[in-house]
């Protein structure tokens, strides 16, 4: 080990101080409320009986969800994780009915985490929804920091998982200082200065581990004394320097927080003072390596969450690395194309922009994994938040559309695959037999995904949903690949969509991601052709399919195309044709939607059919033209020029409540973006146990995955 790297792990005359210890939030405590109660006759009284009954369930989970955060002292950390984010989204979901409260007032007390007992230690609001919002972020990062310092920090896993913590603790406290403090008058712990201390200190802590991370990589590396290498580490010093020295500072610089931290634990000013004090001598040393920007590659990834140490010391680390490339779709696909299109009919239509995201009726409505649900007559469900999934779901709203507004994208066929032997006999023969044990239960699920996605008596949504979480299992795999000193290396083979005759087989993890995602697009088109279009639920459902159809094929344009030289289905040409045939259906359906046709029409035809041009000309251009020789889209896309009406109702109390879960989903996507944290939860599909990969039944939907499940690593618990 290098002496530099000794000053961060090892003692010496100027060491690292306390490189084991880091700060843990307490968590806000509060006394208990009812809340169903009221709110129910709320809205029976503004609204009507009848839409009370509609979002019952939703109240009396945003109650059980509260009882649950406030009485239940047996949760553990993940368990609290979970908990705290649904009752956040039912919050936001139910947050317009509190500008209406005149009697039956709901009173939210809630109490200083660091010093309780000060005089100012306790806020107590009347109807003060800001309130309950800011203290359940403040929770969620309070929980998310103490998750990561309970992490074994001594394996690359343990690291990973404390990075990742520590993170979305300071993401949290971000939002609280940024979007939800300011909007507060309550105990100190809630001041925007106090939100940006925290922020600072859990970031600072999340980017001192990783540091720790790349001290040990480097010492392993040949390359480790490569100027870039220099260059990383010298940022990082410098940026974990000045974190902790804003932290330091915002402290110190104010009396009252000042006096608030010492009540509390008065070995936090001394732990920050030498923090500072280090990295400011270290950051200082190393200034000389960072690089000018000249020097400096394209593409420089600084502090990406997904790595963990290339010589992690079991697989089960390995295949945790691959579980970030899932999130990793979700945070660099925005739907550029059809978003911006969509904006611009809006705005033609109401003169402005609206600022809600697009409401996700296909997961509501469909998806046996979302756990709040649009049931029967637009009624809300919102299934506790330690009920596993499957949830129930109503497939009714399907059915043959007497309206044919484009032709089905056809779906890739695959002949079967044994991935279950390929994948556990490769890792027996790379790592050990023990090792092969650990994640077994990962690769039988597998396999067991991959066969069950091809069957074709699922219906629509189950299909869709069994995609999705192959794609998932196939993220974690992909570290794996290539499996070349395998004995049976894992050959996909799929069959052209538009020409079947055609097929390509390959021992490629991109090509099977491709073709996974190429599937998940074409499905969405056929749900969308499967809506009945005369009614609301109907329409709103083929709108947020098609919407979920360009989002796949985005990805698939974006990430996969061009790492997967196979069939012409999954070309950058093709896939680029079928975005724009897909943008040209929901600027279609976008205007026609609503009530009017008023100034602009002639321009959303514009786009309309330009979108549909550009489709026409990629259809018919040197190989894509002999695929298409038998399918209707070319002939389809030369005559899309018709319009369609479709009625719409008035906005009710329904509509308020799925714009705020829509809230909530945007900013719990922002804040939450740590996907290994998901493994430690109860509900999720896999989940981390003693080190160990195991597939959770309970968050499968118990035994409804078809198949002999004996002899498989689970938990039940």
């Amino acid at each position: 080990m290098s002496n530099d790297n000794q000053r961060l792990l090892n003692p010496n005359p100027n060491p690292n101080p306390n490189p084991e210890r880091l700060l843990a939030i307490p968590v806000k405590k509060s006394d208990p409320v009812e809340l169903y109660r009221p709110l129910r006759n709320l809205v029976a009284r503004k609204y009507s009986e009848s839409d009370a009954q509609k979002v019952e369930s939703v109240l009396e989970t945003l109650n059980k969800c509260r009882s649950d955060i406030v009485e239940r002292g047996d949760l553990s950390l993940p368990m609290q994780r979970d908990c705290l984010i649904h009752y956040f989204k039912c919050l936001c979901m139910v947050d317009p009915l509190f500008t209406a409260i005149s009697s039956d007032p709901i009173v939210f007390v809630w109490y200083d985490a660091f010093y309780s007992e000060h005089e100012n230690g306790v806020s107590s609001q009347r109807n003060s929804i800001q309130l309950e919002k800011a203290s359940v972020l403040f929770n969620l990062g309070a929980v998310c920091s103490q998750i990561g310092a309970s992490c074994d920090r001594t394996t690359p896993l343990g690291r990973h998982l404390a990075i990742d913590a520590f993170n979305a603790a300071a993401n949290f406290f971000f939002k609280l200082w940024k979007d939800f403090a300011k909007d507060v008058s309550a105990t100190l712990d809630l001041t925007l200065l106090f939100a940006e201390t925290l922020y600072r200190l859990c970031g600072a802590q999340a980017l001192e581990i990783r540091l720790q991370q790349q001290l040990e990589l480097n010492n392993n590396d040949t390359a480790a004394s490569s100027a870039l290498q220099q260059h990383r580490c010298a940022v990082t010093f410098r940026l974990v320097s000045v974190n902790y020295q804003i932290a330091y500072d915002l402290i110190l610089h104010d009396s009252a927080v000042t006096e608030h931290v010492f009540s509390f634990d008065r070995t936090w000013m001394t732990h920050l003072h030498q923090k500072v004090k280090f990295f400011q001598v270290e950051a200082h040393r190393r200034r000389s390596s960072i690089l000018p920007k000249s020097q400096l590659p394209e593409t420089i990834s600084l502090f990406r969450s997904c790595p963990l140490d290339h010589d992690a010391v079991s697989v089960t680390e390995k295949l945790v690395r691959g579980i970030c490339c899932w999130s990793s779709l979700f945070r660099s696909c925005p739907l550029d194309l059809d978003a911006e299109l969509v904006r611009k009919i809006w705005k033609l239509k109401h003169k402005s922009i609206p600022k809600q995201e697009r409401i996700p009726y296909l997961d509501l409505l469909l998806s046996e994994y979302s756990s709040f649900k649009i049931i029967d007559d637009g009624k809300l469900v919102a299934n506790p938040w330690d009920m596993p999934p499957p949830y129930p779901t109503n497939l009714e709203i399907l059915s043959s559309s007497s309206l044919s507004i484009m032709p089905p994208i056809p779906l890739k066929k695959s002949e079967p695959l044994d991935l279950y032997e390929s994948l556990r006999s490769y890792v027996a023969l790379k790592y050990s037999e023990s090792e092969a044990k650990r994640v077994e239960g990962l690769f039988k699920t597998v396999d067991k995904l991959r066969s069950e996605m091809q069957r074709d008596d699922l219906s629509l949504p189950v299909r869709r949903d069994c995609l999705i979480l192959y794609l998932k299992c196939l993220c974690m795999i992909e570290p794996l690949f290539s499996m070349t000193p395998s004995p049976n290396p894992p050959i996909f083979v799929w069959y052209n969509a538009f020409n079947p005759q055609e097929d390509s087989s390959q021992h490629n993890i991109h090509f099977e991601k491709a073709s996974v995602l190429f599937n998940l697009g074409a499905l969405s088109t056929h749900i969308t052709l499967s809506c009945d279009l005369s009614t609301v639920q109907g329409y709103r459902l083929a709108m947020d399919a098609l919407y979920d159809a360009s989002y796949w094929f985005f990805i698939l344009w974006k990430l996969e195309a061009e790492k997967s030289s196979a069939t012409i289905d999954l070309s950058v040409n093709c896939v680029q044709m079928l975005r724009e045939m897909i943008a040209a259906q929901i600027a279609d359906l976008t205007w026609n939607c609503l009530h009017s046709h008023s100034d602009g029409s002639s321009l959303a035809e514009y786009l309309v059919t330009l979108r549909c041009r550009k489709a026409y000309d990629l259809s018919t251009l040197g190989p894509l033209a002999e695929n298409f020789v038998q399918s209707s889209i070319p002939q389809f896309l030369e005559s899309k020029m018709k319009t369609r009406h479709v009625q719409t109702d008035p906005s009710d109390v329904t509509e308020q409540f799925l714009s705020g879960y829509c809230e909530a989903q945007s900013l719990l996507r922002e804040a939450c973006q740590t996907p290994s944290l998901d493994l430690l939860s109860e509900v999720g599909p896999v989940m981390i146990k003693d080190g160990n990969l195991v597939i959770n039944l309970r968050g499968i939907g118990g035994d409804e995955l078809p198949g002999n499940h004996n002899n498989m690593t689970i938990d039940r618990n």
